[in-house]
């Protein structure tokens, strides 16, 4: 089979929204509106319902995640 080309499809590129804090994965995109999102050093960051309840009394007085 010399000289014969195939042609192999692009890659799909998948983008999954996981909570910068836990890892957990977003069941949908957007994600659920009981997600949380920041906004730290120009760059946003999504926290999961589970540590957006945590980490509550942090996030409203607007502490960097790495101080959590």
């Amino acid at each position: 089979m010399v000289g014969r080309r195939f042609r192999v499809p692009p890659p799909t590129l998948i983008v999954v929204t996981t909570c910068a804090f836990c890892g957990k994965a977003a069941e949908s995109d957007p994600p659920p509106l009981t997600w949380t999102s920041a906004v730290e050093q120009g760059r946003t960051k999504w926290f999961c319902d589970t540590c957006s309840r945590e980490h509550l009394r942090a996030m409203e007085s607007k502490l960097d995640s790495e101080w959590w």
